[in-house]
């Protein structure tokens, strides 16, 4: 970095100390410099005449000032009243102009700038006021006597004021709208930061129901073979191979959804890794074959005709919820239990009900994970899903899926 960006950082970085400086050096050669150089010549030249009053106010409204000038931009109202009550001195007491006035306008716009609105209205009204008064005072002019030559310095005093109030209005609104950018920015960083913490927490919310539906129903269809066929070899040899034949399938079918699901996590990894298609409403029959294969009796009945297709999402949501109710059904309702999935279509949607004839109440997964899943995806297209034993006896799930996306 060089060295004049380094010292322009430094500057911004510490207003405060920069305006103390300022100020300790416009004391130094506006103020006490003049005095002691005159009171040097004057005793020089031996004409020295002493007018302490007038010299100790002299000092006392450069000292003021200077202060005022030192907090000008960090106290701003603080450096508005003492620089008021300075100059109110200074026209009281006998006495000349001093070096130091010349930065009455510099703390003018500093006070406007940097201070409240109402400071920057107060400091408006007392440099009119002042700017009479010291007419008044430091020219010997009255309204009487020489009116033109007191209206132009009149007009000329609050030219000058009008020019440094306007100057800092203007820096104050610029430096409010670069404050309003700034906290813009920020807080939509920090809006981007929360938007995508939820979108994370949301793709692990999605992965785990994915995993969920597929590790579920796949292992359950495994071990319902692998049980049934360890009692049926013994009385029929042939059923071990076509059970085997069976579990097999269903293990390249879940792996291979695993590999698809997977492959999004690391798609920088192996871009060339197979994917599976989403599974969707047309794979529903392949479903309830594959779950009367592991053992359940399943029928598939449809109704009515759709208006207009699913989205992409929702078939696949579809599917997921009739993989989870038959999954259920074979872990939890029971030996000789038979299930029906009724797929009926209306003028609002699709509606997917999985009935049946186990032991109801207790036709549930252990955490209840599955059927929060289901919801979750229901409602991601406005949809619902309902569950509950039947009155009758058995185990009921109701999925709701509307035409339009939401």
């Amino acid at each position: 970095m060089k060295w004049h960006r380094r010292l322009d950082a430094w500057v911004r970085s510490h207003p405060g100390r920069v305006d103390a400086i300022v100020a300790i050096t416009a004391f130094v050669i506006f103020a006490a410099a003049p005095l002691l150089l005159g009171v040097g010549v004057s005793v020089l030249t031996g004409s020295r005449t002493s007018n302490l009053a007038k010299e100790a106010s002299a000092l006392f409204v450069g000292a003021a000032l200077a202060w005022a000038l030192s907090e000008r931009r960090t106290h701003p109202r603080r450096a508005l009243w003492v620089s008021v009550a300075s100059c109110l001195v200074q026209v009281v007491v006998p006495g000349e102009p001093i070096p130091m006035n010349l930065f009455v306008p510099v703390l003018l716009y500093s006070i406007t700038a940097y201070g409240a609105r109402v400071d920057a209205r107060w400091a408006l009204a007392f440099s009119a006021i002042g700017s009479v008064l010291a007419t008044l005072k430091f020219t010997g002019l009255t309204f009487a006597h020489d009116l033109p030559t007191y209206v132009a310095v009149l007009i000329f005093h609050v030219l000058i004021c009008t020019v440094a109030w306007v100057a800092g209005d203007l820096t104050r609104t610029r430096r409010l709208a670069l404050e309003a950018v700034a906290d813009r920015a920020r807080r939509l960083e920090q809006e981007q930061e929360q938007e995508r913490a939820l979108a994370a927490a949301d793709e692990r919310r999605r992965i785990a129901r994915e995993m969920h539906d597929v590790v579920a129903h796949s292992l359950s269809v495994i071990i319902a073979q692998a049980d049934g066929a360890r009692y049926a070899a013994a009385a029929d040899p042939e059923v071990a191979p076509r059970t085997l034949g069976t579990i097999a399938q269903t293990g390249r079918e879940a792996l291979r959804e695993m590999r698809s699901l997977l492959g999004v996590l690391r798609a920088d990894e192996d871009e060339a890794a197979p994917k599976a298609p989403a599974p969707d409403l047309a794979r529903i029959p392949e479903l309830v074959e594959n779950t009367r294969r592991a053992g359940l009796s399943v029928s598939l009945t449809h109704r009515g005709e759709p208006l207009r297709p699913l989205p992409a999402g929702a078939g696949l949501t579809a599917f997921r919820a009739a993989q989870e109710a038959l999954t259920n059904v074979l872990k939890h309702a029971g030996p000789h239990a038979a299930a029906t999935l009724d797929l009926t279509w209306t003028s609002r949607g699709l509606t997917l009900s999985v009935t049946d004839t186990g032991r109801g109440a207790t036709a549930s997964d252990g955490l209840g994970r599955g059927q929060q899943g289901m919801r979750e995806r229901a409602a991601l297209y406005g949809g619902s899903a309902t569950f509950g034993p039947r009155g009758g006896g058995g185990y009921a799930v109701t999925v709701f899926l509307p035409y339009q996306e939401i």
